[in-house]
């Protein structure tokens, strides 16, 4: 009976047992600090912002890209930009259906449905004007295609079939041990599976023609389709280790291919490298794959497109490079140039930076914002792209001066005075400025550097290194001259002459 009445007791308590002992869940509370430099939690944090006022083409947008790359593309721009999404997903289903991919094709319909029965009751929530009058004016009942069911059943009926013919022509191709022939089995086999949207599958298919590689440019194909499955997954750890792989190859750095194909499967590979570069946030990295790139040979529509090497190879660099550097290898660069081209505002915002109007610069890339938050890969990096480039601005500015007008500073960055402040103290906290600030006076201070001590100390250490360097010689010629150093080749010898000795003993 103490039992159950305590039971009782304990069920009625608002917090039970937790409660009664006074204790209470650490990890709720430590679990927002842990998590708030991660790459998983940043991304799921980007994922939930709409964007209303875009300025994108988006039929031309989805012209650059193929395959899978434009259907993921056009998906993200639906779940994230009101105003497109009905004309996103109408394009999006429309290449769907020259696929077999069928259960992406339901999933679009389902999303078009629920999209336009939101703005036809009047239910979008954040759905601006254009999207409902667009919905209001019978948008769903004239231009919408209609689910397809019949259409589904036959094409899942072709795949199958197509399916089981490459699968007995494998099998006949493993009976007669043609490698070459196995090899091209495999990859259409993985070829199917990626039409179909079996991306585990196609990954499979693709990793086992490298049994069957009898060349280096087999191996670098290998590499090509297994590097773009991988980045359909986002397996970018995946997808540095084959670009590498695909880099080392003899056939590829000796130059056997013709020079056309040579320059097309390097700039793919740089491009690959840069996107896995960019994911996991080695700006600095990406920039200069970006940067490797060229524009005569940039077809990888079913990756990315001439113009995202351009933007992403641009803010990356912006973001990361110094003044020296960005002029000498953005703005200077013959190649590069070439794909600036391609984005004049952005070029507009590098020379701006570069001729020190930050203001402008800013402002320019504010502008942009909208656009590049549309973009399936760079929008989870938008936010820390503009923090850095800010940040690097405000070190470049403060660089020639002994100190600076605050004010005159916030007006050339289009903030005010208090925002500026606390910028520059978290650049003074991480050791970005040597500086101090005087906010009573606004004005921002350098920190008084002793020059001739700092040139003795470099001096000294200059001294040191050179001591441990000549130390370092002198007991090498000693090991030499001693003739106590250790070789392969001498060990080598000793255990075949000891072999000998042995057998002869055994004989």
């Amino acid at each position: 009976t103490k039992l159950i009445l305590l039971d009782s007791l304990l069920q009625e308590m608002p917090g039970g047992l937790q409660n009664m002992l006074g204790g209470i869940e650490p990890m709720q509370v430590d679990m927002p600090e842990e998590n708030e430099n991660e790459v998983g939690g940043e991304e799921n944090e980007e994922q939930s912002y709409i964007v209303e006022n875009p300025s994108l083409d988006l039929e031309a947008t989805s012209n650059a890209f193929t395959g899978l790359a434009k259907l993921y593309r056009l998906q993200f721009i639906a779940d994230h930009c009101p105003c497109y999404r009905v004309e996103a997903l109408k394009l999006a289903i429309g290449y769907c259906q020259n696929t077999f991919n069928t259960v992406l094709y339901q999933r679009l319909h389902r999303k078009l449905a629920d999209c336009v029965a939101g703005t036809a009751n009047g239910q979008a929530g954040n759905v601006p004007d254009v999207a409902v009058g667009a919905a209001d004016q019978g948008m769903g009942e004239r231009t919408i295609p209609a689910l397809d069911l019949n259409w589904v059943d036959t094409r899942n009926k072709k795949a199958q079939m197509k399916l089981e013919k490459l699968d007995n022509d494998l099998k006949n191709y493993k009976s007669n041990s043609i490698k070459e022939s196995i090899r091209r089995g495999h990859d259409d086999l993985g070829d199917h599976f990626l039409d179909s949207g079996d991306l585990a599958n196609a990954l499979k298919c693709y990793s086992r023609a490298r049994d069957y590689c009898t060349s280096g440019r087999h191996v670098v194909s290998m590499c090509v389709n297994v590097i773009k499955v991988s980045v359909y997954l986002q397996n970018w750890s995946h997808v540095i280790s084959y670009v590498n792989k695909a880099m080392a190859t003899p056939d590829l750095n000796e130059g056997n291919m013709k020079s056309t194909e040579h320059l097309s499967l390097v700039t793919r590979l740089r491009c690959a490298g840069g996107l896995a570069d960019l994911m996991t946030r080695k700006y600095s990295a990406a920039a200069k794959q970006f940067l490797a790139a060229s524009l005569d040979h940039c077809d990888c529509p079913d990756l990315l497109s001439p113009n995202n090497v351009a933007i992403y190879g641009g803010l990356t660099a912006l973001a990361t490079f110094d003044r020296a550097e960005l002029f000498k290898q953005v703005i200077n660069s013959a190649q590069f140039k070439l794909f600036l081209e391609l984005e004049p505002q952005l070029r507009e915002v590098l020379q701006c930076f570069y001729d020190s109007r930050y203001g402008q610069c800013l402002k320019l890339l504010e502008d942009m914002k909208d656009n590049l938050l549309l973009d399936i890969y760079l929008a989870p990096h938008i936010n820390t792209l503009f923090s850095m480039i800010r940040n690097r601005g405000l070190i470049q500015y403060f660089s020639p001066y002994s100190s600076a007008d605050l004010l005159k500073m916030s007006n050339s960055f289009n903030t005010s005075v208090s925002s500026l402040e606390n910028e520059l103290m978290k650049l003074i906290l991480d050791g970005s400025i040597q500086a101090r600030i005087d906010s009573h006076n606004k004005v921002l201070l350098a920190q008084d550097v002793d020059q001739r001590s700092q040139t003795f100390s470099k001096a000294v250490e200059m001294a040191r290194l050179y001591q441990r360097r000549a130390r370092m010689l002198v007991l090498r010629s000693a090991v030499l001259r001693a003739n106590i150093s250790v070789k392969c080749v001498v060990i080598r010898d000793q255990q075949d002459h000891s072999n000998v000795m042995y057998n002869n003993g055994t004989n």
